[in-house]
């Protein structure tokens, strides 16, 4: 497998600066994910744009949360489950939450049930998801603009996910206490 630099601002190609440094002025860091988006620039800057819009849908923190574990679980994201366990305890998603998230679904509130159920179904059908799939999900209490959300995480988690295959990306000390491996989600 190539073997990919996690960029810092030393190392960083002359047109990612501005980017990486926005991203360390985010996080008070550079997380390893982004360190290495920065060898293409645009994508890592593609990737703090599309975070933003994420975080402006209508979806609630814990739904927006379960969208995201759902898809990176279903991706077998490793990187991802540990960086989006450690958010998610920092914007104080109840715990149950997040433990039922990584261990693939089984959510005590239906609700949660129906995003994540829908978000694996979104990126298990590459987008196809049924009449019966799309109104479930709308019998469940969310909208229209909810479905087009859970498309708009599946792309930001597609982005991530599959560059944290491609460059191994190791986890970050800040993330470590919440490692996370595949075969956890299928126990």
């Amino acid at each position: 497998m190539a073997d990919f630099t996690i960029h810092t601002k030393d190392t960083v190609p002359e047109d990612g600066k501005e980017t990486l440094d926005a991203i360390a002025k985010t996080y008070g860091f550079v997380p390893n994910l982004l360190g290495g988006l920065a060898e293409a620039p645009p994508v890592a800057k593609a990737y703090m744009e599309i975070t933003l819009n994420v975080m402006a849908a209508s979806l609630s923190p814990a739904e927006r949360h379960v969208a995201w574990f759902a898809i990176n679980a279903f991706h077998e994201c490793h990187y991802c489950m540990a960086a989006h366990s450690a958010i998610a305890t920092g914007e104080k998603i109840p715990a149950d939450v997040i433990e039922a998230a990584r261990a693939g679904g089984g959510y005590a509130d239906a609700k949660l049930q129906a995003m994540h159920d829908f978000a694996v179904k979104m990126v298990e059908t590459r987008g196809w998801v049924d009449e019966a799939g799309v109104q479930a999900f709308l019998d469940a209490g969310f909208t229209k603009r909810n479905v087009l959300e859970v498309v708009l995480i599946a792309a930001h988690k597609t982005l991530s996910n599959y560059s944290n295959h491609l460059m191994n990306t190791p986890v970050d000390d800040a993330f470590a206490p919440f490692a996370w491996e595949a075969k956890q989600a299928a126990e």
